[in-house]
């Protein structure tokens, strides 16, 4: 493990602090000091600025519009960012940005990156993620959505579920079954689908929290062009499993800082609730602190592996597991703290639907009671607890493969 930076980041790393000192003004504490509406007046204006900067596409090679710096160099962008409590473009930016661009780099024609690249940049095109389904959730190669090759389309018929922003997205990547006489890790395809057509149904759902986020997507002899199959036919699989390996390397950086933020914000809850001298709670907060320091450290690992070219390997399945259960009792504490008061939400929303809240949030009822409602999804999108405990112990503990029904 290597947790030093190399001088040739550091001016990048004066350049962004340089920025941040310009264009936040002198009282900023994060964007989830904002309210609702001014937040997003901000991310999206945020956004712009990180474009014309070329921050939104450091690494991309420059003749797509990006200023082709390292791995390293997104790290040290991402970890000012978080620090400075402001976010890396909008929502969906995760798919286009971060997941399909980077995907598109590798994988990609020189046809679709070309088109495709400026317009995810620009914010003309906003992409959402079509992989899990009913039946095919944390087993994703047991998926049945199918595309059937007409002359020079694709036609697809079948459902997607728990697709984040699908009713705010232009495109989506699809993960359909080409070739159903394969083994079901062969024969997928990975493909780009416009959502604005007749044979596409986005139906959004309301989650517990009370906030639109996800939806369900239905093929209905859906169309797409013949040549906007990523990676080549029926080699969707190992498509997808590098896209599942961008995000990897800034989270394992910037989990830690939003975590040790929120901690913060709950120790200023205790003491706002006059709990800041129970022995129990206060053994509780030092508990949750220790185990922010563990996600530190188990960052450093994860990125300098990532850092090096390591395809995702258990790691991963111990940071998701131990982030998204860690989550869920910090979240539990604050609902504690604050007692009756947590049943009454009151105060401004989480922005986030997913993970904490953002830095400089209200310690809010609202605020709270919300993030602790979403906590619970953290232990099932990705990869659910159960599966990330079945990897562990098939692949690191060496044990045997679980029973599997007939």
């Amino acid at each position: 493990m290597d947790i030093s930076y190399p001088p040739q980041t550091e001016a990048l790393r004066t350049e962004v602090k340089s920025f941040l000192a310009e264009a936040l003004p002198p009282d900023w504490k994060g964007i989830g000091a904002l309210d609702e509406e001014s937040a997003w007046a901000f991310a999206r204006d945020w956004r712009r600025r990180l474009a014309e900067r070329g921050l939104l596409s450091l690494t991309w090679p420059k003749e797509y519009g990006g200023r082709g710096l390292s791995k390293l160099h997104q790290v040290v962008l991402m970890e000012e960012l978080a620090l400075a409590g402001v976010p890396f473009g909008l929502p969906q930016d995760t798919f286009g940005v971060k997941m399909l661009a980077n995907t598109l780099l590798r994988w990609g024609t020189e046809e679709q990156k070309s088109h495709f690249l400026p317009r995810i940049l620009s914010g003309e095109d906003t992409w959402c993620q079509g992989y899990s389904e009913p039946d095919a959730g944390s087993d994703l190669a047991s998926l049945t959505t199918r595309a059937v090759r007409e002359g020079d389309e694709w036609v697809i018929d079948g459902q997607k579920v728990w697709t984040s922003g699908a009713h705010h997205s232009d495109w989506i990547f699809v993960l359909a079954r080409t070739n159903r006489e394969a083994p079901k890790h062969r024969g997928i395809s990975f493909l780009l689908v416009p959502l604005d057509q007749p044979g596409v149904e986005v139906r959004p759902f309301r989650m517990m929290s009370g906030q639109l986020h996800f939806n369900e997507v239905f093929f209905n002899g859906a169309r797409t062009r013949a040549d906007l199959v990523v990676g080549g036919v029926d080699n969707g699989w190992t498509v997808a499993q590098s896209l599942l390996g961008v995000e990897r390397g800034e989270e394992a950086a910037t989990n830690p800082i939003l975590f040790r933020a929120e901690v913060e914000r709950l120790v200023r809850l205790a003491r706002e609730y006059g709990k800041d001298q129970d022995p129990v709670i206060r053994q509780r907060i030092a508990w949750c602190w220790s185990k922010v320091e563990i996600m530190r450290f188990l960052g450093y690992r994860i990125l300098t592996g990532w850092l090096k070219g390591a395809e995702p390997g258990p790691e991963s399945s111990i940071a998701k597991l131990f982030w998204s259960e860690y989550h869920t009792e910090v979240t539990d504490l604050a609902m504690d703290i604050m007692g009756l008061h947590g049943q009454v939400p009151a105060g401004r929303l989480p922005l986030r639907t997913y993970r904490a809240d953002d830095p400089g949030a209200a310690n809010s009822s609202a605020s709270w009671s919300t993030t602790y409602l979403i906590a619970r999804s953290g232990t099932i999108y990705a990869g659910t607890s159960q599966i990330q405990r079945n990897i562990l112990a098939e692949k690191v503990l060496g044990l045997p493969r679980e029973p599997r029904g007939a």
